[in-house]
């Protein structure tokens, strides 16, 4: 029988191909772990991004709220009737019925906060628009009341049910109002933490 040389250089060639195919390089699965890392991260900027650029625009608009955005992770500032507020979100977290989290408010010029009551509303945004979607819109009202101790802020534990963490697209405190005598707040209002 005849093998012709080219044949067997053809056939040793194919052989040394195959070979190589199969080495596989140590380091891959370790640079596909980090691709997949990479994307990741990638992915939560995207959101963070999306999401601060519409909270901005949508408290560009408001006259009397303010939105603040949990993917954000950006508080936000409001006019109100008792001063320039910064507001901003605690991690909202898992709880039996819902989410919970906490919100802090200070004044801008750090002088002492005022007693008042106000709204707090929360939902879910459209994933496409990233908009409010209002019409499960739930509230609850809240109330600071005098400080024996005068201060620039404080902090109001939310109970968001009916969302779990990953649910809740947006929070916003509205209809800020100082306390007067006549002008008491909701008997069922949540108080700041130092005062329940």
């Amino acid at each position: 029988m005849t093998t012709s040389y080219r044949s067997l250089y053809a056939g040793a060639s194919l052989l040394l191909l195959a070979g190589c195919a199969h080495q596989s390089n140590p380091k891959i699965p370790e640079l596909k772990s980090e691709i997949v890392q990479l994307n990741q991260r990638l992915q939560y900027l995207n959101d963070e991004a999306s999401a601060l650029m519409q909270q901005n625009a949508l408290n560009e608009q408001s006259a009397d709220g303010v939105y603040i955005y949990p993917a954000a992770q950006t508080g936000a500032q409001i006019d109100s009737g008792i001063g320039m507020l910064l507001v901003s979100l605690g991690t909202v977290e898992a709880e039996a019925n819902g989410s919970r989290a906490l919100l802090h408010i200070r004044t801008a010029d750090r002088s002492t906060l005022p007693a008042f009551h106000a709204v707090v509303d929360w939902g879910q945004v459209d994933p496409a628009s990233g908009k409010p979607l209002t019409a499960d819109t739930l509230s609850q009202p809240i109330v600071v009341p005098a400080s024996l101790l005068p201060k620039p802020e404080a902090t109001i534990e939310l109970r968001l049910s009916g969302l779990a963490p990953e649910q809740v697209g947006y929070i916003r405190l509205r209809d800020i109002i100082r306390n007067a005598p006549e002008t008491p707040p909701a008997p069922d209002a949540v108080k700041p933490l130092s005062r329940q």
